[in-house]
């Protein structure tokens, strides 16, 4: 029996990354995790700093990284419209571990100069880069 699926665009301001048949995905909302299926309600959120999961039509199984933007969901169609969105294979571990390293060293070493929330973000950031970059090497 063929799976029930949904069309799914997946775009940031640079480039599409994504646009074809998904039987689901997993996104993180501002409310918290999200799963979105065929059928679902529609919806409209704010995405934070993580990613987005794919089960493609086939089965297959893609993850990319995605630093904010929103989500719409309407009865056929579900669209992200991310601040950046990466492909999992296309992060940087080196990169992401070393923006981790200094968010940290900004949070711990505040300065009356130091904005915490930037640093706060900018770390979330980087964690959400690592387990993506974990995620998608366990998928290979």
């Amino acid at each position: 029996m063929a799976a029930i699926t949904f069309h799914l665009d997946v775009v940031s301001a640079e480039k599409k990354l994504f646009s074809g048949r998904a039987q689901n995905v997993q996104v993180t909302g501002s409310e918290g995790e999200l799963g979105i299926h065929a059928g679902h309600t529609p919806l409209l959120t704010a995405i934070t700093p993580g990613m987005i999961r794919i089960t493609k039509q086939n089965d297959e199984e893609e993850v990319i990284y995605l630093s904010g933007g929103m989500l719409e969901v309407q009865p056929s169609t579900v669209t992200v419209l991310a601040d950046t969105a990466i492909r999992g294979e296309d992060l940087d571990a080196a990169k992401a571990e070393e923006a981790k390293r200094q968010a940290e060293e900004q949070i711990h070493n505040q300065h009356g100069d130091i904005n915490f929330a930037q640093a706060a973000s900018d770390l979330a950031k980087a964690i959400a880069q690592l387990r993506v970059i974990e995620l998608t090497k366990k998928m290979r």
